[in-house]
């Protein structure tokens, strides 16, 4: 997919400040930290047509509403993902921003998940 420079120059410039881990590292944290969260941030169209298994849903434009009822504990493991890794990214500063500590970006996203041949959930 294309994206805009404008979008991936915040991207790049969040970047920096977000931890990212591969599919296999998410794999293995979710793995070994039973609490960890496994967090899709795509749009709704998105997670229909296919999710990876055991994710919770809380798309992007929502996630800053919705996290503080969702999970409380700020320090649980969370490892978001998007369709690439972009939107992901940006969804972690803003947790990070709204005090969670333990909040990754998963690189590849999606397309990684599936490219690992990942385990999924189709809807």
């Amino acid at each position: 997919m294309d994206h805009a420079p404008a979008f991936l120059k915040i991207v790049d410039d969040t970047r920096s400040g977000v931890r990212e881990l591969s599919v296999d590292q998410s794999r293995d944290h979710l793995a070994n930290n039973p609490d960890a969260l496994l967090i899709d941030v795509r749009e709704d169209s998105e997670w229909a047509k296919g999710h990876a298994a055991g994710a919770v849903h809380l798309g992007k434009g929502v996630i800053e509403r919705d996290i503080e009822a969702r999970v409380p504990d700020k320090s649980t493991e969370l490892i978001l993902y998007c369709g690439g890794g972009f939107r992901s990214i940006l969804a972690a500063d803003a947790l990070q921003r709204m005090g969670y500590t333990n909040v990754v970006s998963m690189t590849g996203g999606w397309r990684g998940w599936l490219a690992a041949g990942a385990p999924t959930d189709n809807s």
